[in-house]
């Protein structure tokens, strides 16, 4: 059975809202891949997709200078 933990981090990216100012829109909209973007309290958005959808995020993320944990 899998590790819910490793799981959780391949299906979701938890980013404080700073980090993705101004990316978040073109994230959520983006037509490369499909993923939703949440907002988490008032300070993180979660992304949240399927493992490859998030790999692809991620991506995106670091071209845009965004650390992605």
């Amino acid at each position: 059975m899998p590790d819910p933990a490793r799981l959780r981090d391949s299906t979701q990216i938890v980013l404080q809202r700073e980090a993705l100012e101004g990316l978040e829109q073109s994230l959520d909209d983006h037509d490369q891949f499909t993923v939703t973007v949440f907002e988490e309290g008032e300070a993180h958005y979660r992304i949240i997709g399927s493992p490859i959808e998030i790999k692809e995020a991620s991506e995106y993320l670091t071209r845009h200078g965004v650390a992605v944990p």
